[in-house]
């Protein structure tokens, strides 16, 4: 049974940083795409991050590029998520999620949002105050 489970989450300043990590078992990730997602309160969710299974190939919602690192360490079976200079707007819930499609096609229908990932945690709150 696939799990997945984040932790990191928190309260912290506008400039501040947070690291999200999510932690996975019951699948064989290494050769997985791996990615961020986030709800902010009444709105829907969306794209943050992905990595693909060797994570030489990372991809960014526009609006986190230059400020969030997706990182992937495959032999604990681990993402993170770098988020620097937080701001208000990036006050969410964020949810790791994995997909043993990890080819180039599928990735980037998940960035365009016409593709979702297969497994999902139950999500880490970060809350950014100005």
């Amino acid at each position: 049974q696939v799990q997945l489970v984040e932790s990191g989450g928190g309260l912290v300043q506008a400039g501040g940083s947070l690291r999200l990590s999510c932690a996975a078992s019951g699948g064989a990730f290494d050769t997985w795409a791996m990615g961020w997602f986030r709800q902010a309160p009444g709105k829907e969710r969306e794209f943050v991050a992905v990595v693909n299974w060797s994570g030489e190939d990372t991809y960014y919602t526009d609006s986190v590029k230059g400020r969030f690192t997706i990182s992937r360490d495959n032999a604990a079976n681990t993402v993170r998520l770098q988020m620097n200079n937080l701001k208000p707007d990036d006050t969410a819930v964020y949810y790791c999620a994995a997909d043993p499609r990890s080819g180039g096609p599928f990735i980037g229908a998940v960035v365009r949002g016409t593709r979702d990932m297969g497994y999902w945690g139950k999500g880490t709150l970060v809350t950014v105050s100005s």
